[in-house]
């Protein structure tokens, strides 16, 4: 692809883009923003773009992705109790940020792992008979880190951010691929949001960098 047609496919993207995909893509801006902050809002702001997105990633055979909507909203839940739950004697949350030790980080490649595999099998199956325009080891790989990404970020481990950089760089050609230039736009901006989530969570607990 040259560079005229990049931008041309980029400005039609743009053009096809709709009210709702508009909504769903800043609400998310916003809820990165949030989470970044390590601000409660990016729960409740955070399930108006996921309920979006699940259903724009159906209609565009982005099943893995679909079902990464799904568990970002349940686990926006559960994390949304978690971040607020609080001492009895203190009144303050009981959930601090913390760094993942050696045995976490490997139970966190096993869960990626799984999630991969469980999800790239899935897609294989469906796209011989319901969805021809899947992408398996794509949509499997983003989704398998966003799954691993959100479970992260609700407990307030610090590689949370990790997992959402190798998330939102798979992510921005899927969805440009299949003709989301905007969302693949958002996830460009994902990026750049959790680069900057990361330093300033190692920031908060004091650490130069992740062992």
């Amino acid at each position: 692809m040259t560079l005229h047609q990049f931008i041309q496919q980029l400005v039609t993207g743009i053009q096809a883009t709709s009210a709702l995909e508009y909504i769903g893509t800043l609400t998310g801006i916003a809820s990165v923003w949030f989470s970044r902050k390590e601000n409660i809002l990016v729960y409740p702001v955070g399930l108006i773009s996921t309920i979006i997105y699940i259903y724009i990633s159906f209609k565009g055979s982005l099943l893995g992705e679909a079902s990464v909507y799904i568990y970002y909203t349940i686990m926006s839940i559960y994390g949304w109790v978690l971040w607020t739950r609080k001492d009895t004697t203190s009144n303050s949350t009981t959930l601090h940020i913390s760094s993942s030790n050696k045995k976490e980080k490997i139970q966190q490649l096993l869960f990626f792992a799984v999630c991969f595999i469980i999800i790239f099998t899935c897609l294989s199956l469906l796209k011989k008979s319901f969805a021809p325009d899947a992408i398996p080891w794509a949509d499997a790989f983003a989704s398998a880190a966003a799954y691993t990404g959100m479970w992260l970020m609700a407990k307030k481990k610090l590689e949370n951010w990790l997992w959402w950089i190798v998330t939102n760089t798979a992510s921005i050609p899927l969805y440009f691929i299949k003709g989301y230039a905007f969302t693949s736009i958002q996830f460009l901006v994902f990026l750049v949001m959790a680069m900057a989530g990361l330093i300033e969570w190692k920031r908060r607990i004091g650490i130069s960098n992740i062992e």
